[in-house]
C-alpha cells in the first residue's frame, strides 16, 4: 500500500490528537476509523493482548472525562456507547500495530507518529520562540528603563536653581558698558 493510496490527511489525525490527564493520546474509535475497522474489532485485539498495553501505553476514560469531551465535541447521548472509550498513548498506537497485524495498520502507524513528531517539534519550537521573547523583553527591559528615566528627567520641571530668566539681562552694569562698546 502506497501513501497515495492510504490518503490521510495530516491535519485528520492531529486533529485527533487530544491532552487527557497530560498526555498526547488518541480515541480507540478515532484509531478505529484510520485503521479502517470497528471499534468494537479494535479493544478486542486490544483485550486479547493485554499484556502487550501496560497502563502507560493506553488506559480506559473515567465518566466525568468522557462526559467533558463529549461536551467539548457536543456529541449527542443518543445511542452511542456503553462504555467509556479507551485512549492509546503514542507507545500504544505503535503496538497496536503489531496487534492488528495489517498492511494498512503499518501504513496508518507511519502517519501517525509522523504527526506526533510534528506536533512535538511545533511544540518545541512555541518553547524557543517563548523562550526568546522573554531573553528580549529581559535585555530591552534595562534598555527602556534607561530611555524612560531620560523622558522623565526631560519631563520633570527644572528647580528654582536651575531656572534662568527669559529675555536679555545684565548680570552686572559693567557687563553692559563693556558689551555696548
Amino acid at each position: 500500500m502506497t501513501p497515495k493510496e492510504l490518503a490521510l490527511p495530516a491535519e485528520r489525525i492531529e486533529q485527533a490528537i487530544l491532552l487527557i490527564r497530560g498526555q498526547k493520546v488518541m480515541l480507540d474509535s478515532d484509531l478505529a476509523e484510520l485503521y479502517e475497522v470497528p471499534t468494537k474489532r479494535l479493544t478486542e485485539a486490544v483485550r486479547r493482548n493485554q499484556s502487550r498495553f501496560p497502563s502507560d501505553f493506553m488506559f480506559q476514560l473515567t465518566t466525568s472525562e468522557f462526559e467533558n469531551l463529549r461536551t467539548q465535541f457536543a456529541t449527542s447521548s443518543w445511542g452511542g456507547r456503553r462504555y467509556n472509550p479507551f485512549v492509546f498513548t503514542e507507545h500504544g498506537i505503535l503496538m497496536l500495530s503489531s496487534v492488528l497485524r495489517s498492511e494498512r495498520a503499518v501504513q496508518v502507524n507511519i502517519a501517525i507518529m509522523r504527526a506526533f513528531v510534528r506536533l512535538r517539534e511545533m511544540l518545541a519550537t512555541h518553547k524557543e520562540l517563548a523562550r526568546k521573547l522573554d531573553e528580549l523583553e529581559r535585555k530591552y527591559d534595562s534598555q527602556f528603563r534607561v530611555v524612560f528615566e531620560a523622558i522623565r528627567q526631560l519631563m520633570a520641571p527644572p528647580t528654582a536653581a536651575e531656572k534662568r530668566r527669559i529675555g536679555f539681562h545684565a548680570s552686572s552694569p559693567s557687563d553692559v558698558e563693556s558689551k555696548g562698546r
